[in-house]
């Protein structure tokens, strides 16, 4: 509500700005007014930008009120040649381009009181204006009604930049159920804005007074930054053995991927090879498991003795020397895996008792208790952290397809998948594919199951497509490099494609929110977070740095220990 003494309805003269020359569909052309030479105006103590991309006009319509999206600023010359006219205006004569997005009415009950408005406001129009009607200014008191916080459930983001602090809430279940991605360059403000969100999600049973709120979050982190921002957090570490990803997890594919590589030619030879070994130690786990070893196949997770793996690849070897190397080849790399401290998490030997150890595997990822779950996967070498990521996308999604539609509604995940275009590059690069296939099919089919995506990335350009234009909704940060905006220009719908032009210009945790979780599209400064609550900073203090000591040989060698024995 707001106190008014007349009607808000009416339009105010000291907020016009401009005549419309063009309404095409929901698309307005407006001539600013001549004696405009800033482009702002202040009403009412508040400064209000004239023609900034993401600025709301207004046009009055007789009691309706239809709002419009400000997309573009420019000379009315340049218009007016585009449109094949002979350009007639003068030098100093600009145009603002805007689309329409909803209308909206004030009203009162006198009843309850005479001075008391509410503005009545619906997405969409019906009324459309005319050339030559007067475009005005939004009061912020008006921005407040038509931002709000949007139907159902929702998660605050931050800021609308220009509005007088108004909150920016975006839409929960389309947020993270649609999937969305968050983009911008080194230093833009990228992990601050994911760390915003899930502090946001996290803090939403305490703000609402949700007495049973548990989010289920799980991050991949390839760089350790996220866990001092969540002090509660339950962190998985391949560093202190926190994280286990034990070898019989993965699937067919994924131990090709893993014992062979994609990096070398895989013959059919290999890949059949392993496949009967592996059904063979498969069968056999079962069997100690008390399991039906005749419904088990190759992908199914049960557990093996990589002993009785290795003796069914000697089993099957041929009596030729010439045809035994690909059978030694495998040998040789399964032996180097169990030799390579770095992967002690994914080879440690199944102890091959009766106690089936998935349910506690799958646990280490889902259980609701200590949120977010933070992988940390720092330590991961690069030749098995595709495998690492593809395991534990694939675990995840899988989980989601065999629980009941009731299991489901009641266990929906987030997956956060920072730096992206490392885990699903679009380059085609064999290590990661198994990523790749695992995060895709996630992108494209998760939303049925009750599982999120988050995708974060500094250079979207090097995201796998497939992937990225499966989200629904976008918080995109300032980006500096021309191909990654034009990537990004590529991916939004059309009407916000020209926002792309703005982007370099942005401030350190501004962005522009689009897609089906914003209210409306906007410009938004990311909520404020204490330094306790952000990811640690990587960036290193050169003027401190060199202001200290250096280290002594024994600090030295204690660096050197946790660099042989890969410990931290």
């Amino acid at each position: 509500m707001i106190t008014e003494s007349h009607n808000p309805n009416e339009p105010i003269e000291n907020l016009a700005i401009g005549t419309i020359i063009e309404v095409d569909g929901s698309h307005i052309v407006a001539e600013l007014k001549p004696g405009i030479t800033e482009l702002s105006r202040v009403f009412g103590g508040d400064t209000y930008p004239i023609g900034q991309f993401g600025s709301i006009v207004k046009i009055h319509f007789g009691r309706r009120i239809i709002f419009a999206f400000v997309g573009r600023l420019r000379m009315k010359a340049e218009y007016e040649l585009e449109r094949g006219i002979a350009p007639q205006a003068a030098s100093d004569e600009r145009v603002i381009e805007a689309d329409l997005f909803g209308e909206g009415e004030w009203l009162r009950d006198p009843t309850v009181s005479p001075v008391d408005w509410e503005l009545k406001f619906d997405r969409g129009v019906a009324t459309y204006p005319l050339p030559q009607q007067t475009v005005y200014l939004t009061p912020k008191r008006e921005l407040r009604f038509i931002y709000g916080h949007g139907e159902g459930p929702s998660v605050l983001l931050g800021e609308h930049v220009g509005t007088g602090g108004t909150k920016c809430y975006a839409e929960m279940n389309e947020l993270l159920g649609k999937h969305t991605a968050i983009l911008g360059s080194t230093g833009a403000g990228k992990s601050g804005t994911v760390a915003a969100v899930l502090h946001s999600l996290l803090e939403r049973g305490a703000e609402f007074s949700l007495a049973n709120w548990k989010p289920r979050i799980v991050v991949l982190d390839p760089h350790n930054e996220y866990g001092d921002a969540f002090p509660g957090h339950q962190k998985l570490s391949t560093d202190d053995g926190s994280l286990v990803l034990p070898y019989w997890l993965l699937n067919f594919s994924e131990t090709i991927a893993l014992i062979i590589g994609k990096t070398e030619f895989v013959a059919t030879s290999q890949a059949n090879i392993v496949k009967t070994a592996l059904l063979k130690a498969r069968v056999e786990g079962a069997s100690v498991l008390g399991l039906d070893a005749t419904k088990i196949t190759v992908d199914s997770p049960v557990p093996y003795k990589l002993e009785t793996f290795k003796a069914a690849v000697e089993a099957d070897k041929p009596t030729q020397a010439s045809k035994q190397d690909s059978h030694n080849s495998i040998l040789e790399k399964l032996d180097n895996l169990i030799r390579d401290a770095r992967v002690s998490f994914m080879m440690s030997e199944w102890d091959g008792t009766k106690d089936d150890p998935f349910p506690a595997i799958l646990s280490q990822l889902v259980s609701d208790e200590a949120q977010p779950k933070i992988v940390d996967l720092s330590g991961v070498p690069n030749e098995v952290a595709g495998v690492s990521s593809a395991v534990i996308a694939r675990t995840l999604f899988n989980l989601k397809v065999w629980q009941t539609a009731d299991e489901r509604q009641n266990d929906p995940i987030l997956l956060v998948c920072e730096e992206a275009h490392r885990y699903v590059p679009n380059r085609g690069e064999a290590q990661y594919e198994a990523a790749q296939e695992a995060i895709r099919r996630i992108a494209k089919e998760g939303r049925k199951y009750g599982i999120g995506l988050l995708l974060v990335s500094q250079r979207p350009s090097e995201v796998e497509a497939t992937v990225l234009s499966q989200c629904n909704s976008w918080i995109i940060l300032r980006i500096t490099n021309d191909s990654d905006r034009e990537h990004v220009r590529a991916i939004l719908p059309d009407s916000m494609s020209g926002l792309t032009k703005m982007l370099s210009g942005l401030r350190r945790q501004e962005a522009i929110f689009v897609g089906q979780a914003a209210i409306l599209p906007s410009r938004i400064l990311i909520r404020t977070l204490t330094k306790e609550q952000l990811p640690r900073s990587n960036d290193i203090d050169f003027d401190k740095g060199w202001q200290g000591k250096s280290m002594t040989a024994t600090e030295l060698g204690v660096i050197a220990n946790r660099w042989r024995f890969q410990k931290k």
